[in-house]
């Protein structure tokens, strides 16, 4: 579809994407989401963690965080929030290591686990109720979501209708090459916590020594995602499990929504040739909005990107 033009305006006061960004992050606030957490063991002997949030539905939305995130961020409780009061069931998943304790395997989770996805995607197809699924992506989340719709579009269940995505670094390399060292130190950070609790099960097979001098995602990832996940290299990762790359593929109505001033995409983060060219796939590069952030005013209760999500989902374009 052509690219759509978008509604979105920022705060005056939020005047970069790098506040745009981090004031959402630090201090949004999302009251009254309950969750009900289960524990599902996967077919490799390790389990994922999911949170529901039910209101008996016949339709549900499924949704995927953000790097180093979990089902309690804000962007996430927020989305889960805004459909509920559509009357829509929410199963929002904690990737592999992310719900708050180490998962048993020595690997962990990275931005192409589309089969994670999947397996999640069928354990709600099992609970027999939901006629319609919603997939709803953020960040790494929106990655794996595009890899997932567009890598075996045929094996995809007919109950997935519709997909919306949301600050997605479509292409990873790029995206690893833009990020700033002021959030790559963040993440670093956090990695490093979950390597080391994982090293006290895998002492011989994780070397921390010189954790300290990585200061890139290329680095980190080359290093310890790329081996840990049967990937030969950062740039075979990159290169194989990069969404955009899927895009032409997808054959449900998927929108994409990525902010002109979002730190952390490159160029090539915007698909525009693939919105031209296949029907499904929609578009929109608001000029604002930073990364994972899209707020119209601190003190309101929902973001543009609850707004719009509901909208495209529920409603069409």
């Amino acid at each position: 579809m052509p690219v759509l033009p978008s509604k979105h305006k920022a705060p005056f006061y939020l005047f970069n994407g790098h506040l745009q960004t981090i004031v959402p992050s630090l201090f949004r606030q999302v009251v009254g989401v309950q969750y009900q957490r289960e524990r599902v063991a996967t077919p490799d002997d390790d389990f994922i963690d999911i949170d529901w949030s039910v209101v008996g539905s016949d339709a549900l939305l499924i949704l995927s965080h953000g790097l180093e995130g979990d089902t309690g961020r804000p962007y996430i409780t927020g989305m889960v929030k805004a459909f509920n009061l559509e009357g829509i069931d929410a199963l929002a998943w904690n990737y592999r290591s992310c719900s708050g304790e180490p998962n048993k395997l020595l690997r962990s989770y990275h931005l192409g686990a589309s089969d994670d996805l999947d397996f999640v995607v069928r354990h709600a197809l099992r609970q027999n109720r939901y006629s319609h699924i919603y997939l709803v992506g953020f960040s790494a989340g929106g990655n794996i979501t595009l890899k997932y719709l567009g890598e075996a579009p045929d094996q995809v269940p007919p109950q997935v209708k519709r997909a919306a995505v949301f600050s997605t670094p479509v292409d990873l390399k790029g995206s690893a090459q833009k990020i700033s060292k002021l959030y790559t130190r963040r993440f670093m950070k956090s990695l490093k916590t979950k390597l080391e609790l994982k090293k006290e099960v895998y002492a011989q097979e994780l070397d921390l020594s010189d954790y300290n001098v990585l200061w890139s995602f290329p680095e980190f990832d080359d290093r310890y995602t790329a081996p840990l996940h049967g990937f030969k290299s950062a740039e075979d990762y990159y290169a194989r499990v990069s969404s955009r790359q899927f895009i032409p593929g997808i054959q449900v109505p998927t929108l994409l929504v990525n902010a002109k001033n979002d730190p952390f995409l490159s160029p090539e983060c915007y698909p525009v040739q693939e919105a031209r060219e296949n029907p499904f796939f929609y578009l929109e590069m608001p000029e604002e909005g930073g990364h994972v952030g899209f707020t119209e005013d601190l003190r309101g209760e929902s973001y543009y990107s609850e707004r719009r999500a509901v909208t495209f989902l529920l409603e069409g374009v």
